[in-house]
C-alpha cells in the first residue's frame, strides 16, 4: 500500500483488511493520499473517481472487510519522508515489557521517561518503537496515553475494530483505571471523591498546563489511602474521567502535590527527594480492567510497581520503623 508521489500513473485497487475495517472512507483516503487537499479528495469521491466494489459511495461510507477501493492516479508534489526501518544497536527494547498480547491488542508496561508518541524534539516514542520491534503487525495504534514520566499499563490496538471498541468503552466509562501515587502530606480521608473541573491551555512554549477552573471540563477522581508515612501518603487513584494531568492537578490543588512532579509539584521538596533516591514523579498506572473488544472476556491487566518507586517506599518504611 505504499505510495510514491509523482510516480503513480495507474489506478490502485486496495482490499480492506482488519486495519481499516469500519473506518470512514474520507479518513482512509487522507491517510493514503498524503499531501492531497481534503477538498480534492472529496471531489474525487463525489465525481465517482473513487469507487467501492465498483460503485459510487458517499465520503462518510464505513469500509467493510473485503471491500475493494478504487483509487485513481493522483499526482502531488510532496517530499517523500522515509521513516526509520530498523532498530539501532543497543538501547531500550519494549517487547520484554509486554504484559499481555493477542491478535487484537497489546498491554505494555510502559517505562517512565518515554513519551508515547514521537514529536516535539522526540525522535521516537513508544508507538514508533513498537512498530519497529514488531514489523509483522500491520496495524498498531495507541488506545490511550500516559504522561512521559508516568509508568505502567498502556494499551495498543492491533486491529481497528479493537481500537474502536476500546474507545467506545472509554467514552462509556467501562474501563477501570487505577494508579498508584505518593503525595506530600498526610491525606486525611480513607476514601475521597474529588470532583474539580479542569481547564487545559497551551503555553507560549507549547507546554500543556491544566488548572482547576469553574468553566473547565468535569473531572472525577476517587482516592483511596493505602499507606500513611510521616510526611507522605501512598494513594490509589481511580479515574472516573480521563482529563489531561487529572491526578496531578487534583492532588496539587488540594495541597498534596505528587512527589517528584516537576510541573505541579513542590520544587524545593523535589530537590530533596532526588538526593534521597526519587529521581522522577511517583505516578504509576497500576491496573486496567475492561472487556476484551473482540471476545468480550473480562480482562484485568496489572503492572507491578517499578523498582525505583518500590525502593523509595522501602526507604520511607525503614525511616518510619526507626
Amino acid at each position: 500500500m505504499k505510495m510514491k508521489d509523482l510516480e503513480k500513473d495507474s489506478v490502485r485497487r486496495l482490499k480492506i483488511d482488519d486495519s481499516a475495517d469500519s473506518q470512514r472512507l474520507d479518513n482512509f483516503l487522507m491517510a493514503r493520499l498524503k499531501g492531497v487537499p481534503k477538498s480534492r479528495i472529496y471531489k474525487l469521491v463525489r465525481g465517482g473517481e473513487v469507487r467501492i466494489n465498483g460503485g459510487r459511495v458517499d465520503v462518510g461510507y464505513r469500509l467493510k472487510l473485503g471491500d475493494e477501493v478504487r483509487i485513481p492516479p493522483v499526482r502531488v508534489a510532496v517530499p517523500v519522508i522515509t521513516p526509520a526501518t530498523h532498530l539501532p544497536q543497543g538501547g531500550l527494547r519494549l517487547v520484554p515489557h509486554i504484559l499481555y498480547r493477542d491478535d487484537a491488542l497489546i498491554a505494555l508496561n510502559k517505562p517512565a521517561g518515554m513519551a508515547v508518541h514521537g514529536g516535539s524534539g522526540i525522535s521516537r516514542g513508544v508507538i514508533e518503537q513498537m512498530r519497529l520491534e514488531l514489523p509483522e503487525c500491520r496495524y498498531m495504534e495507541l488506545v490511550h496515553r500516559l504522561d512521559r514520566e508516568t509508568s505502567g499499563v498502556l494499551l495498543i490496538a492491533l486491529k481497528r475494530r479493537a481500537l474502536v471498541g476500546l474507545h467506545a468503552a472509554m467514552r462509556d466509562g467501562k474501563i477501570e483505571k487505577r494508579y498508584l501515587t505518593l503525595v506530600a502530606g498526610r491525606w486525611p480521608n480513607p476514601v475521597q471523591h474529588v470532583k474539580l473541573p479542569l481547564h487545559k491551555r497551551v503555553t507560549d512554549e507549547g507546554e500543556k498546563r491544566v488548572t482547576v477552573r469553574d468553566e473547565g471540563q468535569a473531572a472525577h477522581t476517587i482516592f483511596r489511602r493505602l499507606q500513611q508515612f510521616d510526611a507522605f501518603t501512598l494513594l490509589e487513584a481511580e479515574l472516573k474521567t480521563g482529563r489531561t494531568h487529572q491526578i496531578r492537578v487534583h492532588t496539587s490543588h488540594l495541597g498534596f502535590p505528587i512527589a517528584g512532579d516537576d510541573k505541579y509539584g513542590d520544587f524545593e521538596l523535589n530537590k530533596q527527594l532526588i538526593k534521597q533516591g526519587l529521581k522522577r514523579m511517583f505516578l504509576h498506572a497500576a491496573k486496567l480492567v475492561f472487556e476484551h473488544p473482540i471476545s468480550g472476556e473480562r480482562m484485568q491487566i496489572e503492572a507491578p510497581l517499578p523498582n525505583d518507586l518500590a525502593k523509595f517506599l522501602d526507604t520511607l518504611n525503614h525511616a518510619q520503623a526507626v
